[in-house]
């Protein structure tokens, strides 16, 4: 998942292996007729998204790209127009799913969906269903 939204191998390692604590931390908790594969693609995503913003914001790739002797080939330049490329999908989807998406995925405070859904004024309950909506919309800007 990472590898895929253009993480370099560090940070996809890293990704992965939060991800993977996530689940022993949280293992539990979840019901077993959960769907781990995607439970886990979802964490993943979710760190993945944070992270790509996050670089963002930080302007990553944007003046590395100058010297690829220092960058160590095209990934910094990849993963700048991943990252543009998504900042423009978000832009094109409509106020309340952004806000939405934002703060699944890319708030550094990572809140729970009583928070997301407290913090935007909607039942608790819609959250992963709008999340999955508002997913959807973001897939297809992204693929015109």
């Amino acid at each position: 998942m990472p590898r895929r939204y253009g993480l370099s191998t560090d940070d996809a390692a890293d990704i992965t292996q939060l991800t993977f604590t996530i689940l022993v931390q949280g293992m539990d908790k979840l019901p077993e007729d959960s769907k781990l594969g995607g439970w886990l693609t979802t964490v993943a995503r979710r760190h993945t998204w944070r992270l790509v913003e996050r670089n963002r914001r930080q302007g990553i790739g944007r003046h590395a790209v100058l010297d690829e002797n220092t960058t160590g080939g095209t990934e910094p330049i990849e993963s700048w127009e991943l990252g543009e490329w998504l900042h423009q999908g978000l832009s094109m989807i409509g106020q309340s799913c952004r806000d939405l998406l934002f703060a699944l995925y890319l708030d550094p405070k990572q809140p729970s969906y009583a928070e997301v859904a407290k913090r935007l004024g909607m039942a608790v309950g819609s959250v992963g269903p709008t999340r999955t909506r508002c997913l959807e919309r973001l897939r297809r800007v992204l693929d015109e």
